[in-house]
């Protein structure tokens, strides 16, 4: 069932489906709700799921100049609460890992575990906040060529030939991100603050799945974060890049499963 919740005045898109324990998922930068569609339709047989477009992403609103990681949470928890969700497993790729992590250091009584697709706790250093600076100015003169340019290489060199169809059909629903939206996305990620303490203290259950040719977040400092964790499962992928769960689902699919499962028996 696809919906809408207004927060801060803002249309916010979301879909549920299945039935059972809860589960969120949330996408990265230039996705939407779609990108887990392969994933979820193997989960709802057991599982209920959310799948949220973020502000300013798929069809929810642009809420302002910046979209902050905290306001991009406060947003899906404002669903949540709407819905009723009291207890969930949190999924976050890439941008949304870094909204799970804010979400999750505030909200973490309600959480029964966390995946990471391809994300990390620690806020940019200099050289990442000069790099959105220069995308966000390259955004301003020419989103479209940006989007053209940006989405091939979230992949693995090897497996772009043969997910060509998949890259295109990302570069079709990117398209519909307005610039606005995506500057106000790379400012909000260019300040943060990180959740590096949260994640060394917590004892919520975390799952971090790792590319070990992604080309956006080196797989070393990944694997180094996850090691400060005190529960922790690294899922470690040779010739996959930032895209893991469309790159080597046959892998991802049935330990995520597996994960879920456990989390809800602890």
């Amino acid at each position: 069932m696809n919906d809408f919740f207004h927060f801060r005045e803002t249309p916010m898109h979301y879909r549920r489906s299945g039935n059972g324990p809860w589960l969120i998922f949330l996408h990265g930068f230039m996705e939407s709700l779609e990108i887990w569609n392969d994933l979820t339709s193997e989960l709802e047989k057991e599982f209920s799921i959310l799948s949220i477009d973020l502000p300013g992403h798929g069809r929810s609103g642009l809420m302002g100049e910046v979209h902050s990681m905290s306001d991009m949470a406060d947003a899906v928890i404002a669903v949540a609460d709407d819905i009723g969700i009291e207890q969930f497993v949190i999924c976050g790729h890439s941008m949304g890992g870094y909204i799970a992590l804010d979400l999750a250091s505030r909200y973490s009584n309600r959480l029964k575990g966390l995946v990471l697709f391809h994300s990390h706790a620690a806020p940019d250093d200099e050289a990442a906040k000069e790099n959105r600076r220069r995308a966000i100015n390259v955004v301003m003169q020419d989103h479209s060529s940006f989007i053209h340019q940006f989405i091939p290489d979230l992949f693995a060199e090897e497996n772009r030939e043969r997910l060509a169809e998949k890259i295109q059909i990302m570069r079709n629903r990117a398209a519909s991100t307005s610039a606005k939206s995506i500057v106000a996305s790379l400012e909000g990620m260019r300040l943060r603050t990180g959740s590096l303490d949260f994640l060394i203290e917590t004892e919520i259950p975390l799952y971090f799945v790792i590319g070990r040719s992604d080309s956006r977040m080196p797989y070393n400092k990944v694997m180094a974060q996850a090691m400060m964790a005190r529960n922790v499962q690294v899922m470690l992928l040779d010739k996959v890049g930032h895209m893991g769960f469309l790159e080597a689902p046959e892998k991802i699919f049935p330990a995520l499963r597996d994960f879920f499962r456990r989390t809800y028996l602890l």
